[in-house]
């Protein structure tokens, strides 16, 4: 049975504009291109209803055209109310047949309501970025719970909600960890999010780098890659750690590290990558020099504390399309970019595609391999297939024209045996 495609989106008049944006970014994901070929000729995911919550942009919707080519009946909704690409949303519909619920902007009401439509599906996979569809469905739609064979989760924002629920035994149905796959994390956090965060804050600012000391706040993959681009742009990087290993590296790796109450000092630019709460709070506000910038490249806007900032201000205005004053009582200003949010979608266009391409086949694959196996896994957060990883970055490479070397028999005999030494 073929579902009513339904939506809310700004424009479907912007469909032209969003179909370009979609060929476009097809031209640099030649795994998911050749995934969707395969796809049509084998069908895995026949019949099966799939709601996604992810961000909707112009490598998203290349993504859906995959699950759609295998057989998929779909509904998608935003990840972040700022995140949205209204052009592709509407190409996404009017050209493609697929439920879209998104438009750059709304407010927090119409987010939910937005995955409660898509819901409406009655999915039996989900997809995730944030684990909102997941818990959603967990605390408001346990009626859909039965029918849910698995899921799919991309940030570590999201994995650490749902640890979280399974460890807590309240996780329903399983999950794979679609962001801990090599070749995810190690190129899209890390390159995609270094590239896409200096894009946004750039593009909200148009300031210049050079010389200015642009303090990351976590330095996970994504933090390496946001240090590793500030500095190329000639910043000075300071780095903000918890984890005494990270912090290691971070010296290793030749950035000056401290605690943020004194990074707060010296700082022009500060962003936060670290997927918790509360990170940049009134101390570190009240000790900031006039003029500083502060963004947030984690996935929920709650890493820097915006109330508190709001009660520290005498006034707020909007001074550029992503960049919002305050003043605070002493007169010094400090800017928040992006509303706190996603600085890298909400001013930008997130991760290039090049790197999405191998994001994206991981989603793709790990709902072909839950199509499949989904009912006899159990009901927690499942490692994405080495198989699956592997298969990608041979692909990857193989679409990029670049070989590489590979074992004798006598070196694999060599590295499965105990007996040979010196």
């Amino acid at each position: 049975m073929t579902m009513k495609i339904r939506y809310e989106v700004k424009d479907l008049n912007l469909a032209s504009a969003g179909e370009k944006k979609i060929e476009w970014a097809s031209r640099f994901m030649p795994v998911v291109s050749s995934l969707t070929e395969k796809f049509s000729r084998e069908k895995p995911l026949k019949g099966l209803r799939i709601a996604a919550c992810l961000h909707v942009t112009s490598e998203t919707a290349n993504l859906m055209l995959a699950l759609k080519a295998g057989g998929a009946e779909l509904a998608l909704t935003a990840s972040n109310p700022l995140s949205t690409q209204d052009e592709v949303a509407a190409a996404l519909v009017k050209n493609h047949g697929i439920s879209v619920f998104a438009y750059k902007g709304e407010d927090n009401k119409t987010y939910y309501q937005h995955i409660q439509q898509a819901l409406e599906i009655k999915p039996v996979i989900t997809m995730d970025d944030g684990a909102d569809l997941v818990t959603t469905v967990h605390t408001k739609r346990r009626d859909l719970l039965e029918s849910i064979i698995g899921g799919t989760e991309e940030t570590t924002t999201g994995l650490i909600r749902l640890r979280s629920m399974a460890k807590k035994g309240v996780l329903a149905y399983p999950i794979i960890a679609v962001n801990d796959a090599d070749t995810k994390y190690l190129f899209d956090n890390r390159y995609g999010t270094g590239q896409s965060t200096i894009d946004g804050l750039l593009r909200a600012t148009n300031i210049l780098l050079a010389g200015l000391r642009v303090v990351v706040v976590g330095y996970g993959m994504c933090g390496r890659g946001v240090a590793m681009r500030a500095r190329g742009a000639g910043a000075k990087v300071i780095v903000c750690e918890v984890d005494p290993l990270r912090a290691l590296e971070a010296v290793m790796d030749g950035y000056e590290v401290m605690p943020l109450a004194e990074a707060a000092k010296i700082g022009d630019v500060f962003i936060t990558l670290t997927g918790d709460k509360n990170v940049i709070t009134r101390r570190h506000f009240m000790r900031m020099k006039d003029g500083a910038i502060v963004a947030n490249s984690g996935h929920f806007n709650v890493e820097i504390d915006i109330p508190t900032l709001e009660s520290l201000a005498t006034r707020k205005r909007r001074v550029r399309e992503f960049v919002d004053e305050y003043t605070l009582r002493d007169g010094r200003k400090v800017y928040l970019l992006g509303e706190g949010r996603l600085i890298n979608l909400a001013a930008a266009e997130g991760h290039p595609a090049t790197v999405m391409d191998m994001s994206f086949a991981n989603q793709a694959l790990s709902v072909a391999y839950l199509a499949k196996h989904g009912t006899q896994m159990d009901r927690s957060v499942h490692p994405v297939p080495k198989e699956i990883d592997r298969f990608i970055a041979e692909l990857k490479l193989k679409l990029m024209g670049v070989r590489i070397d590979k074992l004798t028999p006598e070196q694999k005999r060599y590295l499965s045996e105990w007996q040979e030494g010196t």
